[in-house]
């Protein structure tokens, strides 16, 4: 009887849905990283140095010097849409397929956009922190006095899959929907989606909430600082679910202590996650939740497994289903 072929050894950077973790165990040799806290990058170093393939997560750092410990890696999965974290540039020129999970979270991520653009307009939080102090003794007609929504108008910057499904919610609240987007949107998606395309001083200027939706590039990184603030609504509300170094944060904390802007709502920050002495944290009217956009079971669960059949294709030696760079697969790209 011969000898039994050895699984490839594949390094998870956090545990995730069990879906996932059993997935990826019935294809490969796998070891993961099992602490509640990111996975420090000495670790991760040291770990890849003789993996077969890498799942890893936002949190963690994907570069040159990575890459350069990890001679046997064929593949990269992660448990994300965006890959900013990722040289992907880098990961081509090795031949490394990268593999992310786009789709799954769409629904999931603009339901928590909207989440946080109601409590922002109706300032849940201070009304559940006023609960819970003990101030409230009587009903009071100015007490927590926030912003209609219905009526409204929503600016939306980036009309991928996520900004279509914010679009499609305020559609339902009869918001007034402006869109800023890098490239013409299709017609047919002007009249389905009921939205206006407008340059971005003017969704600047119009908007009464607006919520981003763009990746993190060079091109987006700090879109929001003090010049964009200044030419927002003093009632505007921000609202961002994307990348927290598309905002600047200094000059956020600036606008929303001098009323610059009246408040903003952050599922993102830069960095990641705050530190307790932020001073973001210090304002009453900054609402920010720990990056749970796509944090539904079923949402979270679908991608752990999208994480999974990448791994497993890439590790195979099959086309990676979900490849942030196909272009590892023509001919001339070398190993």
């Amino acid at each position: 009887m011969g000898a039994q072929m050895s699984k490839p050894k594949v390094y998870m950077t956090r545990r995730v849905p069990q879906e996932g973790m059993a997935c990826v165990q019935n294809g490969a040799d796998m070891e993961w990283w099992d602490g509640e806290e990111a996975l420090p990058r000495s670790v991760l170093l040291e770990k890849v140095q003789d993996i077969d393939g890498l799942y890893c997560l936002l949190t963690d750092t994907i570069d040159v010097e990575l890459l350069e410990r990890a001679p046997r890696l064929r593949v990269i999965s992660t448990m994300a849409v965006g890959t900013d974290h990722i040289d992907v540039a880098a990961c081509t020129q090795r031949g490394i397929p990268v593999g992310h999970t786009p789709g799954a979270l769409t629904e999931t991520s603009a339901d928590l956009a909207f989440a946080l653009l109601m409590a922002a307009a109706r300032r849940v939080v201070e009304g559940v922190d006023y609960v819970k102090a003990g101030h409230w003794k009587s009903w009071g007609p100015m007490l927590c006095l926030g912003q209609d929504i219905h009526g409204a108008t929503l600016g939306i910057v980036g009309f991928g899959r996520i900004g279509r499904a914010v679009a499609a919610r305020a559609r339902g609240f009869g918001m007034q929907v402006l869109v800023s987007h890098s490239k013409p949107i299709p017609e047919e998606l002007v009249a389905e989606y009921r939205i206006q395309q407008v340059n971005f001083s003017t969704l600047l200027q119009k908007s009464d909430f607006l919520s981003l939706h763009v990746p993190l590039t060079p091109h987006t990184r700090y879109l929001f600082g003090a010049t964009e603030f200044r030419a927002m609504k003093p009632t505007a509300m921000l609202i961002n679910t994307s990348r927290g170094g598309v905002v600047h944060s200094q000059a956020l904390y600036e606008a929303l202590r001098d009323g610059t802007i009246a408040y903003a709502a952050l599922d993102v920050t830069d960095p990641e996650p705050l530190q307790m002495d932020d001073p973001l944290l210090t304002l009453s009217n900054c609402l920010v939740v720990p990056h749970i956009a796509s944090a539904s079971l079923a949402t979270r669960t679908k991608i752990a497994m999208m994480a999974a059949e990448n791994l497993l294709s890439g590790l195979a030696g099959q086309q990676v289903p979900y490849c942030i760079n196909p272009e590892v697969y023509k001919e001339n790209i070398r190993k």
